[in-house]
């Protein structure tokens, strides 16, 4: 079942030196039970994207269509959004620390939210508190309800943002960068517990990352963005089997290897990634293009003048590439 269907979503922001179009064009879909992974440099539009979902899109301009279970999100007014905010949608953020009040406890931030929408009181609204925090493993909940953000450790406060994001049973989980400021090992932990409650839930989740290791882990499909528009978009055994776009390429290459020598460089994708304020009348990724580097001078001049279409290249798999790596036979080049 299709939870969340986004069309044609642009995201555009008036500054002084002109307006960035942060989002231009973006289209997909996440099932309900299944994870879309979002990948991409900084800058690409990965978190504007889940702001716009959210409604969390102050002073910007949003056009598309964002439609949760069928209901129309976009032009909603913010207490219609209030509605949806929290209770059918959740978001976890980066840096727990930054998210949670240090001047409330943690149950007293979970209870807050459980009772905004669901009108309880506060014997309920703890009792939700420490319901909720044992279940995202946090040893001791009755007596750690109590205490306050510092008195966790990063992996802690993961959980407990967790757990407050879940408090109203949300239909869709969006989780932006949850693991970067933590080691592999409470990384790997709080991606088992995002995977255990979404099995159990049946949570739709998109999850934002530049980690390619995350989305292997987690995702069910791939949503690479390059420059606020889709690059790429496969299965994740598919795309990590046969990138068809040569920035998907380039990321995957990026990543260390186990046969590499251990003083080996890390390899990068040359250049910059694109102006989002002036963005190139063709392919936004061309400048930085091996590809398009090397093709014919016709080709090359195609791939700088015309914007690529994100085309069928397979079952579930669209590349916006006139040069992809992969045809439509699904044969890798």
């Amino acid at each position: 079942m299709t939870l969340l269907d986004v069309k044609d979503l642009r995201v555009a922001f008036d500054t002084p030196r002109g307006t960035v179009r942060a989002v231009d064009g973006i289209s997909f879909t996440v099932e309900a039970g299944r994870t879309l992974g979002l990948v991409g440099e900084s800058g690409s539009g990965k978190s504007v994207t889940s702001l716009a979902v959210m409604g969390l899109h102050r002073g910007a301009a949003v056009s598309g269509s964002i439609k949760l279970d069928g209901q129309e999100l976009t032009g909603l007014g913010e207490r219609e959004l209030g509605v949806v905010r929290g209770r059918r949608i959740a978001m976890i953020f980066q840096d727990p620390l930054s998210s949670l009040h240090p001047f409330y406890t943690v149950g007293e931030q979970i209870a807050e939210h459980y009772r905004v929408h669901f009108r309880a009181g506060r014997k309920a609204g703890r009792a939700r508190a420490v319901e909720m925090l044992a279940e995202v493993g946090i040893p001791e909940p009755a007596r750690r309800v109590d205490e306050y953000p510092h008195q966790f450790s990063g992996g802690m406060r993961q959980r407990v943002m967790i757990a407050m994001a879940l408090a109203c049973e949300p239909e869709l989980l969006i989780a932006d960068e949850p693991t970067t400021a933590l080691d592999v090992t409470v990384q790997a932990q709080i991606l088992d517990l995002i995977a255990r409650i979404q099995q159990e839930r049946g949570l739709g989740v998109v999850m934002i990352t530049h980690d390619l290791g995350v989305v292997a882990r987690v995702a069910h499909e791939v949503l690479v963005m390059y420059g606020g528009r889709a690059a790429e978009q496969a299965p994740v055994d598919r795309l990590f089997a046969q990138p068809a776009h040569p920035y998907t390429r380039g990321l995957l290459d990026s990543l260390p290897r186990l046969d590499d020598a251990d003083d080996a460089p890390l390899r990068a994708i040359p250049g910059s990634p694109p102006s989002l304020i002036a963005p190139a009348p063709g392919c936004s990724f061309a400048p930085r293009c091996a590809r398009t580097i090397a093709a014919s001078a016709e080709e090359h001049a195609r791939c700088l003048a015309e914007r690529p279409a994100l085309d069928p290249l397979g079952t579930g798999h669209w590349a916006a590439c006139h040069l992809p790596m992969v045809p439509s036979s699904g044969k890798a080049l």
